[in-house]
């Protein structure tokens, strides 16, 4: 195993999105990790279609593959003693647990937090919830797009106030997930200090919350409330997406100096008092808009984007999802990876947002980042090496 959490042991008790992405994150640095499934297995099993359809075996959801690789899976049905015993082992040997139950059910089950550090007293602990595990509102179960409303991400979103729009991934299970792991990092290193585990909790309302960035202080600071209002930035003038003839550009002019090299490139007049300042532009948006499309319409895309590059505009296009993953700069960033499926054979899967690196003295980087992936797993297909490898005498715990 390689990476920077190679060692490390992670029981993964989560379904659906937000806890598979947290421990796929730690399953990508090189922790094991171990998905405990109910007999019916993660819920996203069954979302689709679509689905792929092996040879012979059951259908595998392309969703779950999205949220597991880099994992092992085994069933459990922990509201049977025996089974509830191969999870306390479990846990015994375990590094890290992450769970997304309901507020209380973990609890109910018999391993709450008491248990839970009884059985492993530097056992970190991740819980997921959909808004809190505290508050009026805590018992409510929290689903991706339920979150996005309200949490207030969708009133920021769409083309104007009355069409409010959910963001086109499940954003909120996916910042729930990275927040976890990060979480998760932060304690392991506490742990190393203290000796002593930790509970870590986030939520898919925390999350969006938290990434409201300048939408948020624009409310608690300035007192202006945020609305949705298409493809333009609220607070930068020209940023956003412009047509031009057979289609559509993106720019992003973040200062005054780039307005002016866009002026300057296109024949237009940077002194123009309406336009001087981003706050002249801002007020001016929709003559601002209608000036840059009229020149805008006498370029294909290909020949803008080559345009604004010479005159060190940032600029892009939009791409749909095939062309992303057909795109050179995707692969050179290692974003497709090339697995061996149990069942489905070969398969490609997004890849990793990070990348490691070791660096010596002169400078010279060795690539460390994790290379060999294990498949998402078919459900329960390592239940027999995993209870095997329990029947074992467990290692003495590290200090």
């Amino acid at each position: 195993m390689t990476g920077s959490l190679a060692g490390l042991l992670v029981v993964d008790l989560t379904r659906a999105l937000a806890g598979p992405q947290a421990a796929m994150m730690l399953g990508d640095l090189g922790a094991r990790v171990i998905k405990v499934e109910s007999p019916a297995g993660d819920d996203t099993r069954s979302w689709g279609p679509p689905f792929v359809q092996p040879d012979d075996g059951a259908p595998e959801s392309t969703y779950f593959l999205c949220c597991n690789r880099n994992k092992e899976s085994i069933t459990l049905n922990l509201k049977r003693a025996d089974d509830a015993e191969v999870l306390a082992r479990l846990i015994e040997r375990a590094d890290v647990l992450l769970e997304n139950y309901k507020p209380g059910a973990l609890q109910r089950l018999g391993f709450g937090s008491e248990r839970l550090m009884q059985l492993n007293p530097r056992l970190v602990v991740l819980s997921i919830s959909g808004f809190g595990h505290d508050g009026p509102e805590a018992s409510r179960a929290g689903y991706d797009q339920i979150a996005q409303g309200e949490a207030g991400l969708m009133s920021l979103t769409g083309p104007d106030p009355e069409n409010p729009q959910r963001v086109g991934v499940p954003i909120a299970d996916l910042l729930a997930g990275m927040n976890g792991a990060f979480g998760v990092l932060a304690a392991l290193r506490e742990r190393d200090r203290t000796g002593r585990g930790q509970i870590v909790r986030t939520s898919l309302l925390a999350s969006v919350v938290a990434a409201h960035a300048f939408q948020g202080t624009r409310w608690t600071v300035g007192g202006e409330v945020g609305r949705a209002q298409g493809n333009q930035h609220p607070t930068i003038a020209p940023y956003g997406l412009f047509r031009c003839a057979g289609g559509s550009v993106q720019i992003a002019c973040g200062n005054d100096a780039m307005w002016q090299r866009l002026c300057a490139a296109f024949g237009l007049t940077a002194a123009d008092p309406r336009f001087a300042t981003n706050a002249d532009r801002l007020a001016n948006r929709d003559g601002l808009t209608a000036l840059l499309e009229r020149v805008f319409a006498e370029y294909e895309p290909d020949d803008l984007l080559r345009r604004l590059g010479e005159a060190s505009i940032p600029a892009g296009r939009v791409r749909t999802l095939d062309e992303v993953y057909e795109w050179e700069q995707t692969r050179s960033q290692h974003l497709l990876l090339d697995i061996e499926h149990d069942s489905l054979g070969k398969i490609t899967l997004p890849g990793s947002a990070l990348r490691t690196f070791a660096v010596d003295t002169t400078g010279a980087e060795t690539e460390t980042t994790r290379t060999s992936h294990q498949p998402p797993p078919v459900l329960d297909a390592d239940a027999d090496a995993i209870r095997e490898w329990l029947a074992t005498p467990s290692p003495a715990p590290r200090p």
